[in-house]
């Protein structure tokens, strides 16, 4: 089984705040940088399997043709997905799982900006080519709309592989939701009934926004419960975005994370190898703690 209680798994950091290191300027297409500069994509993959993630995200988060679209690369998207999972598998070279990465499609349901069947199709699309270039599992996250998230499960479960659902949510008047106004019980049975095989929390204010839900998504479900916490709220500096939570105050909060529940842990904005080489001990530590 890819996905278990057991024990903890350690998945891996950021890809866009990488590649802005390494180039990547705002408003260009994080995706397109698999037929690009596929180099660089390689490069960032393998530095989170060189220090023991043992779950790697695709470069394709923003590859559904909803969000290519806006780079006039929407005809590209199967060539996108394909080459981003496999692209991180040559990286990989067996020493980690290769989670395919759906996000979210920037349109909005309740807006009837996009119909239900479309966004199936298009999150379709991108499990299907991301299976063929080599996923192991699948990662549906940063979603903030239970109803997109549930569609993007659906269509990932699909192709066999098992799928983790992570939403995205803010701490306001004493109970955790996400902008679209939905609570972590919402997901949790959605994701569920959608066939997820794991749920959790990415991106959002900081890894310590995220302290206090694991134990309520913890009580939600028996399925492993996943955390992929940012580096602090950005600033912009210079026109730049600026994480400032060190890797040791990130990893700080990891234990009470794992105290709480979490089977499966990572960063996301602003975290680099640098985080997870330093989050990786403590992983470490859990799993020999508890055989």
């Amino acid at each position: 089984m890819i996905l278990t209680k057991d024990r903890v798994m350690l998945s891996d950091g950021a890809v866009g705040t990488e590649f802005m290191k390494l180039g990547l300027k705002p408003g260009d297409s994080t995706a397109e940088w698999n037929l690009i500069k596929p180099d660089c994509v390689r490069a960032v993959a393998a530095s989170y399997a060189e220090i023991g993630s043992e779950i790697v995200l695709t470069n394709t988060f923003g590859a559904n043709r909803f969000q290519l679209e806006r780079h006039g690369l929407a005809q590209k998207a199967g060539e996108i997905n394909r080459a981003g999972a496999m692209l991180t598998r040559e990286a990989c070279a067996g020493r980690a799982l290769v989670s395919g990465c759906l996000g979210p499609s920037g349109k909005l349901l309740v807006m009837e900006e996009v119909t239900e069947e479309a966004l199936y199709e298009s999150f379709l699309e991108q499990a299907e080519t991301q299976k063929e270039g080599g996923a192991d599992l699948f990662t549906v996250m940063t979603m903030t709309d239970v109803s997109e998230m549930e569609i993007a499960v659906r269509a990932a479960v699909s192709t066999g592989l098992p799928v983790i659902a992570s939403m995205t949510y803010e701490y306001k008047n004493g109970e955790y939701r996400t902008i679209m106004g939905n609570t972590p019980e919402q997901a949790v049975k959605a994701a569920a009934a959608a066939g997820a095989r794991a749920v959790g929390a990415n991106c959002g204010y900081g890894l310590d926004n995220y302290v206090e839900l694991a134990p309520i998504l913890r009580g939600l479900t028996d399925l492993p419960v996943y955390i992929k916490g940012n580096a602090g709220l950005p600033e912009l500096v210079d026109g730049k975005s600026v994480y400032r939570m060190s890797p040791d105050d990130f990893v700080s909060y990891v234990p009470k994370l794992l105290e709480n529940g979490v089977t499966i842990i990572g960063g996301c904005c602003g975290t680099g190898p640098d985080y997870i080489k330093k989050l990786k001990p403590i992983v470490d530590e859990w799993n020999s703690s508890r055989k």
